[in-house]
């Protein structure tokens, strides 16, 4: 199962899929977290070399970063089979002003390195999950919109085949699942929404929704009402306002739905362990 997780930048999507990937390999999944870009988060929270190359954490859990230009290359290399060929191509100048101008070669060779184990295409992936930490909201619908838009432009040939191909793969259910990340914020959850929205009215799947960082108080909004005045309990009352409001317009929407808690800590990786076992409920 691929596990593609996107949401508004800052709504903490990078640790949400850390935490999946962990839930999973704790369940004895053999589970790769991939990053995308050309900078690694996940470097700093595993203290590893996060690269092309698969870096290993723990028995069941792999860490690895993807750049669209080498996924490209790779993908080259796939349709043509010589190597010599693939790089003169990369080394010519003319070439690589073509793939820089054209961002949608690179999306479909992510998308199809995300999608060639379940689509029985390239070398074997020898994992049972594949989460992958994708880019943000804007960024993410331009992933998945590349594949559609050469399908269309390209009805023959290798390029047009193998974007059906990632497309049909993205809207299987049984093969790809999507979560939206937010937290209780007025603009993070409209953002994620519309998000959620158009993975349903384009990919024709149900994303999961994940409301993460949700404060666990103490008080009930009607108890707080006794220390109105107070600078802190008036701050906590709006908080808890908003928060519940957030909750009931992610929830209205009818789509599989989960809150993570908000953790007080700045150690990423212990955040990432606590957070791990409300995976459970994705």
């Amino acid at each position: 199962m691929i596990h593609l997780i996107s949401g508004k930048g800052g709504v903490g999507k990078s640790t949400v899929a850390a935490a999946l990937a962990w839930h999973l390999a704790a369940n004895g999944r053999r589970t790769l977290l991939v990053e995308l870009g050309d900078r690694s988060y996940f470097r700093h929270v595993f203290q590893a070399d996060v690269g092309a190359h698969p870096v290993q954490i723990n028995s069941h859990l792999t860490v690895t970063r993807w750049e669209g230009e080498v996924c490209l290359k790779e993908y080259l290399l796939h349709l043509i089979k010589i190597e010599r060929v693939v790089n003169l191509f990369f080394d010519n100048k003319v070439m690589k002003a073509l793939v820089q101008a054209a961002p949608a070669l690179k999306e479909l060779a992510l998308l199809g390195k995300i999608t060639s184990g379940v689509r029985r295409i390239g070398p074997a992936l020898p994992y049972d999950e594949i989460v992958v930490d994708t880019y943000a909201t804007g960024h993410f619908r331009a992933l998945w919109r590349a594949p559609m838009g050469l399908a269309e432009a390209i009805p023959f040939g290798p390029m047009g085949e193998q974007s059906r191909a990632i497309v049909a793969a993205m809207k299987n259910p049984e093969q790809v699942r999507y979560y939206v990340v937010m937290i209780p914020e007025e603009l993070p959850v409209t953002e994620g929404l519309e998000l959620a929205r158009d993975i349903q009215n384009e990919l024709e799947q149900q994303p999961h929704l994940v409301l993460n960082r949700w404060l666990e108080s103490p008080l009930r909004l009607e108890q707080l009402k006794a220390f109105h005045g107070h600078g802190f309990a008036d701050y906590l009352s709006v908080l808890l306002e908003r928060q519940n409001h957030s909750c009931k317009t992610a929830e209205s929407r009818g789509l599989p739905f989960a809150r993570l808690p908000w953790l007080f800590t700045n150690n990423v990786s212990e955040r990432i362990a606590k957070l791990a076992p409300h995976m459970e409920a994705l």
